[in-house]
């Protein structure tokens, strides 16, 4: 299993980014794929999760209404939309696969939020 992470970066107050995850190792579409993030000094959170069947999605509260989790099967890709950007989402934000085993963990991309 491996989860490649791309699209982080350096954004302004109210800015844009859309984070990307490549997943190969596995059958991607039988598996809910979440993003998490952890700040400097802080737990590690969830921040969206992708159902692997349908279109269900869930959210943390403080990103409800900004972040949008979706999915390419074909393209064995999950995305995460961010909008309307915070100082507060600065984090280093991780793709993740849940195993009974042990969860897969992806090397994490940086998403800084300043003006």
């Amino acid at each position: 299993v491996q989860l490649v992470e791309s699209g982080g970066g350096l954004v302004q107050p109210g800015g844009s980014l859309r984070l990307s995850c490549v997943a190969s190792g596995f059958t991607f579409s039988r598996y809910t794929m979440r993003w998490y993030r952890q700040a400097p000094g802080k737990e590690r959170e969830l921040v969206a999760s992708a159902m692997s069947a349908g279109r269900s999605t869930l959210y943390a509260d403080s990103v409800k209404g900004r972040f949008t989790i979706s999915r390419d099967n074909a393209k064995n890709t999950v995305y995460l939309q961010m909008n309307s950007l915070k100082p507060e989402d600065t984090a280093v934000y991780f793709c993740n696969r849940a195993s009974a085993t042990g969860d897969y963990w992806g090397q994490g991309t940086l998403v800084t939020v300043s003006s």
